[in-house]
């Protein structure tokens, strides 16, 4: 009967010790969750099922005991049929509600011994009936519902109970043995079926507990070729452009000596400046794949400025709707669009007014890039009429971003717009 009722297994410190698997971070791991989830879907479902035999038991100790003298009535021994009767009828109803196993111990306790009492009683007054059936339900939802020690105790009591009582009115030995070995074939399948339904639960936890360990073994061997790359990026990219910025140094100082040379050394000062950046870049690079922090929203401001400083963009950023927190991922992402679209604007129209604007929506993150048509021959980087970069880069850049937008479930959309350019991305957050 404790299919009816009951999402336990074995002793309970038992199961907690398997369902006490946890992440790193002292939480249970995803998988540990989802195990314990299905386990109680499962009893549940089998609860739903088996439901009825406890409302059929009810009947059948009721219509038993309603046929069989002396009947319920108001005094006497009718009386205490009744008062038993309906005892054993509101536990047992109580026992098989959905909402029992979440009772303390000691209410579950009460109500089990409460069923076998008023059993016990039933069988003292009406000895030739079949009322030891009561019994016989109490001493199964006790080995299932209670630990170990509790369970075979009270079954062992209200075995003894029902013995006797059945000895007094007037039983024979054979029946009161057949009683004995009933209760102790309930009780042991009981306990077979609580330890067959805690083995099932430990081993789908202990599958569970294998798979975390299998992609945790993943993960540490993707972080390992991560640093590898790193420390290769480091090793390279790195000290190139530190012996960039070296050189850059270098030039400066020799353009302050040739007179006349104020707008070179303002253009290398300006190329210095990039280089030093490329270097933090690269830096920040090195350390995303160390899993260091990444840049976010909370830096399109910095980027904006950034650009309206180094490469003479006339960016302002604009944000709209009700800002709240976006994944890690989310936010790299929009930031590397905001990072690309401007750097395009700096190579195909320097000097362009540009906008970046950046949307809250219910269900979506919107960030657009709109530049004007540039006026033509501006001076970029102190140069005069300079073609800005067009020459710089492989031309692949939106095209690498719209592929890791739609990986993220997201769009991105490119073209003129009234008198210059836009880039329009949208990402679900």
């Amino acid at each position: 009967m404790e299919s009816w009722t009951s999402t336990a297994g074995p002793p309970r410190p038992q199961a907690s010790e398997v369902m006490g698997m946890t992440t790193s971070g002292g939480s249970p791991s995803s998988r540990t969750v989802q195990a314990r989830a299905a386990a109680r879907q499962r009893l549940r479902h089998q609860r739903e099922l088996l439901r009825p035999l406890g409302w059929a038991v009810i009947a059948v100790v009721a219509a038993t005991a309603l046929t069989t003298p002396p009947t319920p009535g108001l005094r006497g021994a009718s009386g205490g049929v009744s008062l038993a009767l309906a005892a054993y009828a509101a536990a047992t109803a109580v026992a098989i509600s959905d909402r029992f196993v979440d009772r303390p111990t000691a209410v579950q306790v009460g109500v089990i011994a409460v069923m076998g009492v008023a059993g016990v009683g039933l069988v003292a007054l009406q000895p030739r009936g079949a009322t030891g059936l009561a019994v016989g339900a109490a001493v199964w939802m006790a080995m299932t519902r209670l630990r170990l020690e509790w369970g075979v105790a009270l079954s062992v009591a209200l075995t003894a109970g029902q013995d006797v009582a059945a000895l007094l009115g007037g039983s024979t030995a054979a029946a009161v043995l057949a009683a004995t070995l009933f209760n102790a074939l309930l009780g042991l399948v009981a306990y077979v079926v609580r330890v067959s339904r805690s083995a099932q639960d430990r081993t789908e936890l202990l599958l569970a507990e294998l798979a975390e360990a299998r992609d945790e073994q993943i993960r540490a061997a993707a972080l390992a070729e991560r640093s590898r790359i790193a420390s290769e990026l480091h090793d390279v990219l790195a000290h190139c452009l530190s012996g960039a910025a070296i050189q850059l140094q270098g030039a400066r100082v020799l353009a302050a000596r040739e007179p006349g040379g104020a707008q070179v050394q303002e253009a290398v000062q300006r190329a210095s400046e990039l280089v030093n950046d490329g270097l933090a870049n690269a830096r920040a690079a090195v350390g995303a794949l160390r899993g260091e922090p990444l840049p976010g929203i909370a830096d399109l401001q910095a980027l904006v400025a950034g650009f309206r400083r180094d490469l003479l963009v006339p960016a302002e950023l604009s944000v709209g709707g009700e800002t709240r927190p976006l994944a890690a991922e989310t936010g790299l992402l929009l930031y590397r669009g905001a990072q690309e679209a401007l750097t395009n604007v700096a190579r195909y129209a320097p000097g362009a007014a540009t906008t970046v604007m950046l949307r809250y929506e219910s269900a979506r993150i919107c960030l657009s890039v709109e530049n004007l048509r540039a006026n033509p021959g501006p001076a970029v980087d102190g140069l005069p009429g300079s073609p800005g970069l067009s020459g710089v880069g492989g031309g692949q850049g939106l095209v690498g971003l719209r592929e890791r937008l739609e990986r993220a479930g997201g769009t991105l959309h490119a073209g003129p717009h009234l008198d210059g350019w836009r880039v329009d991305m949208e990402v679900p957050a």
